[in-house]
């Protein structure tokens, strides 16, 4: 293996152990206040528009909001000391894209599906299958892959959990951020040279998957594109955080464009808009450019690629303790300022960042 390929071997191995081992903001005051006066804003668009009761998510750990099991480090400090104040499962000091979605849908963030026992009456909020470091095949961390989460869900339908009244207006988020991708690199040894045949399978099971949860019942259904894993702070590192490795988001933006394209068909095949794309590629370059305006709230961070949270070297992760229980990471002054919480996964403020740039087809796939 040369060099270079070994490196990108190497990196996207690391993301990989990130994603399945770890886990857009304000403090949590003025997360308060924020989450007051969005879900006012909404309360006023409801008096016009019909909200979906329920949120259905599939997904990893972009998603996530505590199915992973309690070994990994999202149930680690200093995971959730913005929200919910102390490590919860989420792979962020705060919330993640699961729960922005749900505040605009005007729902409270579904309960997790591992831990669904422990409160009954969430379920009315819908249920969250989103399980970190899967994919939508099986990867290198045995979690459930997207199927498995589909038929989770399936049984729960067929024991009568959830009615057909209960998701006959409700909406489906699926998120895709690369796990899938990391695993096919690590079987390869690293090798691209066999990548775009393996993006048309993974963009075929997709589609599979999306078709699956809408003839479940689900009205709508949203997947995200992949997000630019060249600028994730894996990547940016050995530039200081300072450029984005432009060949690693060559082949994102390769299965990107086949989504849209996908997607696009799917919805002419069923002569309607049941399904939708959330361009999280969009939102985080936006964000990462320093462009943000308006509808992101005027979020700018000064360096938008350096994360909050990291290890104190390059073995070491974000919540990594020794045996002796000394910290192995190192924490930023205020991840309010961060758009990066860890190496892979953005903060509390950057999600909420990025949710907002989401609004526009959020409302075409809500109302």
């Amino acid at each position: 293996m040369d060099t270079p390929t070994l490196l990108y071997y190497v990196l996207y191995c690391f993301i990989f152990f990130l994603l399945s081992g770890q886990q857009l903001v304000q403090g949590r005051r003025s997360a308060h206040h924020h989450h007051h006066h969005h879900r006012k804003h909404h309360h006023h668009i409801s008096a016009n528009f019909h909200r979906p009761p329920k949120l259905f998510v599939f997904g990893d750990s972009y998603a996530d909001t505590g199915n992973r099991n309690s070994q990994s480090n999202s149930w680690n400090y200093p995971y959730g000391i913005t929200f919910p104040g102390k490590p919860a499962g989420r792979f962020s000091d705060g919330r993640v894209l699961t729960d922005y979605v749900a505040e605009f849908m005007g729902v409270k963030s579904p309960f997790p599906y591992r831990r669904r026992h422990l409160v009954v009456k969430n379920l009315k909020n819908g249920m969250n299958f989103a399980y970190g470091g899967t994919g939508v095949f099986d990867t290198l961390f045995s979690g459930p892959n997207m199927t498995t989460q589909i038929d989770f869900f399936q049984q729960l339908l067929r024991d009568h959990v959830f009615t057909a009244n209960d998701i006959g207006s409700s909406v489906a988020l699926v998120t895709v951020a690369g796990n899938d991708y990391t695993t096919y690199k690590s079987k390869t040894n690293g090798s691209s040279q066999g990548l775009p045949s393996y993006i048309t399978t993974v963009i075929k099971q997709v589609m599979i998957n999306l078709k699956r949860i809408r003839g479940l019942g689900v009205k709508k259904v949203a997947v995200t594109t992949l997000e630019p894993v060249g600028c994730l702070p894996a990547i940016t590192a050995v530039s200081s955080f300072q450029r984005c490795n432009e060949t690693e988001n060559l082949f994102v933006r390769s299965h990107n464009l086949l989504l849209h394209q996908a997607v696009a068909k799917l919805n002419n095949e069923t002569k309607g808009s049941d399904f939708a794309v959330l361009d999280l590629y969009a939102s985080f370059m936006s964000i990462l450019k320093n462009k943000a305006g308006r509808n992101l709230g005027s979020i700018k961070f000064e360096n938008p690629m350096k994360p909050c949270c990291t290890g104190i070297s390059r073995e070491y992760s974000c919540g990594d303790e020794d045996k002796d229980g000394a910290k192995k990471y190192t924490v930023c002054g205020n991840p309010n300022s961060t758009f990066f919480w860890d190496n892979v996964h953005p903060s509390q403020v950057g999600w909420r960042a990025v949710s907002s740039a989401l609004h526009p087809t959020l409302e075409q796939l809500i109302y």
